[in-house]
C-alpha cells in the first residue's frame, strides 16, 4: 500500500511566501557580502547529510526567487546584485551524500512511481537552474570541503567553478546497488571530461581523491585543507575586474554545448524506470548504506569516520 503521507509531502507545492526570507529556512544558511556581491548558500540538512525533501524545497524556493528577480537577492530589505553564488556545506567533512536512500527504498518497495519521479524532478529543478546560472548574469561556484557522493557530486558539478579541498573525495556509488546517478551526473561529466570518462566514473562506482579529479579536469581549483573559503575569496578578488568577461565566457560555454531541461528529465525518467526494477538484494544493499550513513551521522564525522563510511560504501 502506498504511503499517502510521503506522497503528499513530495507532491506538495510550497509557495515562495510560505518560506520567504532566510530567517525561515532551517536546512540552508544564506550569507550575502555586499562588498564582493557574493551569495553563499550553506547546506545543513537535518539527520543524514543527504538531500531530504525539505532541504531540496528550501534550495528551490531560494533559487527560484533569485531567478525570478534576475539575479538579485533580498538583503536587509533591498534587492542586491549577485555576481557570485557559492554553494557549500556547514557539515565538517561532508558536502552531501546525495539522494535520500531511505526514501528511495520505501518508494521502490511501494511501487510509488509518482512520488519517486516527483522527488527526482525536484532534484533536477535544483541542479538544472544552477547549470544555466538561474538565467541571470552571475557566476556559480561549488566549494567542496568533504565527501560529495551521488547527488552531492552532481550538485558540485552543476556550477561553473568547482573548488575543492585536498582531502575531499567525490564519486558516484549508485552502481553498488545496481543503479546509476540520474539527476545530472552523465550530462555534467560528459560535458567536462567526455562521455567515455563519464561512463567509466559512473559504471565503476569509484570514489576519487580531489587531486585525481583536479588532474582529470573535473575540479578547477585545488585548495589545501581548511583553506577552501579563502580560495573562493582569492578567486573572486583575482577576477574582480574581469567578472563581466568571465560571465560572458561561461555563457559561451552553455551555447557551445547546450544543456536542455528535457535532456535531464529524459534521463531522470530512465533512472525512475531502472529504480523500479531493483531486486530485493539491491534494496538490501541500499539499506546497508543507509545504516552506514546513520552511524556516520551519530558520530558527527571527522575525517577518519568519513573515510570509514566511504570504505563501507565500497564494501557493500
Amino acid at each position: 500500500m502506498i504511503n499517502s503521507k510521503i506522497t503528499d509531502q513530495i507532491l506538495s507545492k510550497v509557495k515562495i511566501q510560505e518560506l520567504f526570507g532566510q530567517e525561515n529556512f532551517t536546512q540552508i544558511e544564506l550569507e550575502y557580502s555586499p562588498t564582493t556581491k557574493t551569495l553563499w548558500n550553506f547546506m545543513k540538512p537535518r539527520g543524514i547529510h543527504c538531500f531530504n525533501i525539505d532541504l531540496l524545497k528550501e534550495i528551490r524556493i531560494n533559487d527560484e526567487e533569485l531567478e525570478t528577480n534576475g539575479g538579485l537577492f533580498l538583503h536587509n530589505g533591498e534587492l542586491q546584485p549577485v555576481d557570485y553564488y557559492v554553494v557549500a556545506s556547514k557539515t565538517p567533512g561532508v558536502f552531501n551524500y546525495g539522494g535520500d536512500l531511505a526514501l528511495f527504498s520505501q518508494l521502490i518497495k511501494e511501487r510509488n512511481r509518482t512520488a519517486l519521479l516527483e522527488y527526482a524532478k525536484l532534484c533536477v529543478d535544483c541542479v538544472y537552474s544552477r547549470a544555466v546560472n538561474y538565467l541571470s548574469p552571475l557566476i556559480t561556484i561549488s566549494l567542496v570541503q568533504g565527501d560529495a557522493l551521488g547527488g552531492g557530486f552532481e550538485t558540485a558539478l552543476s556550477s561553473n567553478i568547482i573548488i575543492a579541498e585536498r582531502s575531499t573525495r567525490m564519486g558516484l556509488p549508485e552502481i553498488i546497488f545496481n543503479l546509476f546517478p540520474g539527476m545530472g551526473a552523465y550530462s555534467f561529466l560528459a560535458r567536462r571530461v567526455g562521455p567515455r570518462i563519464a561512463e567509466e566514473m559512473i559504471s565503476s562506482g569509484n570514489i576519487y581523491a580531489a587531486e585525481d579529479l583536479y588532474s582529470m579536469g573535473v575540479i578547477d581549483i585545488l585548495a589545501e585543507d581548511g583553506e577552501g573559503e579563502q580560495a573562493v575569496s582569492d578567486f573572486i578578488k583575482q577576477n574582480g575586474r574581469r567578472v563581466n568577461g568571465l560571465r560572458a565566457m561561461y555563457e559561451c560555454r552553455r551555447h557551445f554545448n547546450p544543456l536542455s531541461y528535457k535532456e535531464m528529465m529524459d534521463i531522470t525518467e530512465i533512472w525512475v524506470n531502472a529504480a523500479l526494477k531493483l531486486s530485493d538484494k539491491d534494496i538490501h544493499i541500499m539499506n546497508r548504506i543507509v545504516r552506514s550513513q546513520i552511524r556516520q551521522n551519530e558520530i558527527k564525522a571527522d575525517t577518519h569516520n568519513s573515510q570509514q563510511l566511504t570504505t563501507e560504501l565500497i564494501a557493500a
